[in-house]
């Protein structure tokens, strides 16, 4: 087997080690990198929901008070108005939904789920836990869902849901007086839940994954061709010459030239002392035949 065959089998094995090692290690990095991504994007979701809210609240809200009397308006609500909006953000993001279930809501379909109640619960227990990640399967897709509470900040809250006889008669006439009463400042009487299904941050750590492994592969084929000129020009081609020459002389032609080398390096060393018995033999051929 040549040199430069093993060389290159050498290499190449180790490469592939290199590249094996590498693909484990960015594997985890990326998925790491790609679910922090994600949960960043849900957070940043939250502080727009917060910001609608907010917006509906001082805005919107005063504006449509006096119509509530005589007919109730949903679209003054902050937190219907937070789902309208939201609903239609993650229309165009694929994989996410936004949801702010509440344990006594005033209309029904915001009632929570068995694992929305969990979290709400956890929420409840805890005056201080501000949020929550929660990892987990559902109709066969692994879901990361992130998770903040709703609590009653202020007396503003109070008046369409702490008492049925303190509500907008209009909102009673939709939902009656069975829901979503019985509020407290402090209490926390829900959650905002931004749901990711895990294939998002998967995709992207493999797209993550892929790009860098192209690119270390690109790497390691540039070092392989370099190394390759280098073993040529540095080794193999005057290895050739030298026994080139050295078969000429072992068949008597002394009249090939000296091989061109520094005194630097083993490949020089090398063709010092060749150039060294070639004198030598030269002397001593011409000794015998004198």
């Amino acid at each position: 087997m040549s040199l430069r065959m093993t060389f290159n089998i050498v290499m190449t094995a180790a490469m592939a080690i290199g590249l094996a090692m590498a693909w484990f290690m960015t594997a985890r990095i990326s998925a790491q990198e790609a679910k922090s991504a994600v949960l960043a994007e849900a957070v940043a979701i939250m502080e727009a929901a917060d910001a609608v809210r907010h917006y509906t609240s001082l805005q919107v809200q005063p504006l449509l008070d006096t119509q509530m009397h005589a007919q109730f308006l949903p679209q003054s609500v902050p937190f219907f108005a937070v789902q309208q909006t939201m609903d239609k953000l993650t229309e165009r993001s694929p994989g996410y939904l936004f949801r702010m279930p509440t344990t006594n809501p005033t209309n029904p379909a915001d009632r929570p789920t068995d694992w929305e109640a969990k979290i709400i619960e956890q929420l409840a227990s805890d005056a201080k836990l501000k949020e929550m990640i929660v990892e987990r399967s559902e109709d066969g897709r692994d879901l990361l869902s992130y998770a903040q509470p709703i609590r009653v900040e202020s007396e503003t809250c109070l008046a369409c849901h702490s008492t049925p006889q303190t509500a907008p008669a209009s909102l009673i006439d939709i939902y009656g007086p069975a829901n979503g009463f019985g509020w407290k400042v402090g209490d926390t009487i829900g959650a905002k839940i931004v749901s990711v299904s895990q294939e998002v941050p998967r995709a992207r750590a493999r797209k993550s994954l892929v790009e860098i492994m192209m690119g270390l592969s690109g790497v390691f084929a540039v070092m392989l061709l370099v190394l390759n000129g280098l073993l040529h020009f540095s080794i193999i081609r005057p290895v050739r010459r030298l026994s080139q020459l050295a078969d000429e002389v072992s068949l008597g032609n002394m009249a090939v030239p000296e091989f061109p080398a520094s005194p630097n390096g083993e490949i020089g060393s090398l063709a010092l002392s060749f150039n060294r018995m070639r004198r030598s033999l030269v002397t001593a051929m011409e000794m015998l035949g004198d």
